[in-house]
């Protein structure tokens, strides 16, 4: 959606400042991209969504067209800034849709602020950090500052240098990202409790099992019964499995705004 993605706004939230763009018209989506990246970090997708919907992509904390801030990169705290940017902007409530570093996010949101949220989308993304594949876990263990010089010959480096205010400030997003991405956490309590519909993708080559992926659709009442032929016993929740996808390309994917877009406009279910 090249001809869009030439303006954004930055504004004040939290004591930090947040750029965002807005797509489309419609019923409110806010979109939050995955570690390293920006809006861009969804591709077609982007274009796809805001067909239907009006499309807030922000950039998250030191990410992307968002000025580095000298501040800790917490969940919790990205988390409390969009909920504060969706109260600027006057949203009663909205769609979240997260990928990744973006959907431990809009978790959080969902958590800390249920009431801001229609619904929500989480797209590779795991309750517990022990949901991750070993391999996952150790490779974000790996990371840190000194990462941020092999990672400049990455995808994320150049479309940073493209959009970012400062491009010195890269290695201040690797150091933060990457001491937030060795925290742990478990979740799994809170996620129980989430009023809002659900819905979990994952691909099926993911840096998320499978298996996880349906242990949190579990722990939101979803999977334990048949649907019934009038489909009384479904949840509000939904599963989504793509196949062939990669966490490394499930967000380029088509086949993730195909999945999802019936959801968004879904009716809820008791």
């Amino acid at each position: 959606m090249n001809k869009a993605l030439n303006t954004s706004t930055v504004t004040q939230v939290n004591g930090i400042e947040l750029a965002y763009q807005v797509f489309g018209t419609g019923s409110p989506l806010v979109l939050l991209h995955g570690g390293f990246g920006s809006v861009e970090m969804f591709g077609p997708n982007l274009e796809l969504l805001a067909a239907g919907h009006r499309v807030i992509g922000v950039d998250l904390q030191s990410h992307g067209r968002s000025p580095a801030v000298d501040r800790p990169m917490r969940f919790e705290t990205m988390a409390d800034d969009i909920a504060a940017l969706i109260t600027d902007l006057k949203l009663e409530r909205a769609a979240i849709m997260g990928f990744s570093l973006g959907g431990a996010v809009a978790l959080r949101i969902a958590i800390q602020h249920p009431k801001l949220v229609e619904r929500l989308v989480l797209v590779s993304t795991v309750f517990k950090r022990s949901g991750w594949y070993p391999e996952m876990a150790a490779a974000m263990d790996a990371m840190g500052p000194e990462t941020a010089e092999p990672l400049k010959r990455s995808p994320m480096y150049e479309t940073y240098v493209r959009i970012a205010p400062r491009t010195e400030d890269w290695p201040v997003l690797v150091t933060q990202l990457t001491t937030a991405l060795k925290i742990d956490y478990d979740w799994s309590a809170d996620v129980a409790k989430l009023p809002m519909p659900v819905m979990i993708v994952v691909g099926d080559a993911d840096g998320v099992s499978p298996s996880h992926a349906v242990e949190f659709f579990g722990l939101l009442g979803g999977g334990k019964r048949d649907a019934n032929w009038d489909r009384s016993g479904m949840t509000h929740h939904r599963l989504a499995i793509l196949p062939g996808a990669t966490h490394y390309d499930i967000n380029l994917n088509p086949a993730l705004s195909q999945a999802v877009i019936p959801f968004l406009g879904g009716a809820q279910r008791a």
